[in-house]
């Protein structure tokens, strides 16, 4: 049986209302004789070891803290949503297509870069992987003849590639 006296809301849909042992305002009743605001507060979520990165974190999912259960579990549908959306890919051959930049070999972060400058034409001989700093270069007046000779030393003809003027 409670032990707090619930009131009835004037607000038909919503909950009884109690007078919160915590605050003392007359709110909607949540758990414990508390509104959900106090009831919140008292919360504490378990402490775990992340099974991913072994910190002693708050426990969010999988036996995992937040940002390793958000890295595994999401990053990867909202990257395969992009992928199919963006460039036409399956996420196994965007991983295959990104695996290092064609330009200078760097692979920890790898971009697609479209070489005629149609974002529509997603054939494979349009696409070429470049990290962000090539990336960024090829759309540069500055630095984009760099780039370009760079690619076709590789044997990638970019020679019809002009970046558009801002």
């Amino acid at each position: 049986m409670a032990k707090y006296e619930t009131f009835p809301n004037p607000n038909p849909n919503g909950k009884r209302l109690v007078d919160c042992s915590e605050c003392g305002e007359r709110k909607e009743h949540h758990a414990k004789g508390l509104c959900g605001k106090c009831y919140k507060k008292q919360y504490k979520p378990k402490v775990i070891k992340c099974r991913n990165c072994g910190r002693m974190m708050p426990h969010h999912g999988h036996g995992m803290c937040a940002s390793c259960d958000m890295r595994l579990h999401n990053y990867d549908a909202v990257l395969k949503y992009n992928v199919k959306k963006g460039f036409g890919l399956t996420l196994e051959e965007y991983r295959n297509l990104t695996k290092s930049c064609i330009s200078c070999g760097f692979s920890k972060i790898v971009e697609l870069h479209h070489l005629d400058g149609n974002k529509k034409n997603n054939e494979h001989s349009n696409l070429i992987p470049l990290c962000p700093n090539c990336h960024k270069m090829i759309h540069s007046h500055a630095y984009n003849e760099e780039i370009i000779e760079n690619l076709e030393n590789k044997g990638i003809k970019a020679d019809g590639f002009l970046p558009r003027r801002l």
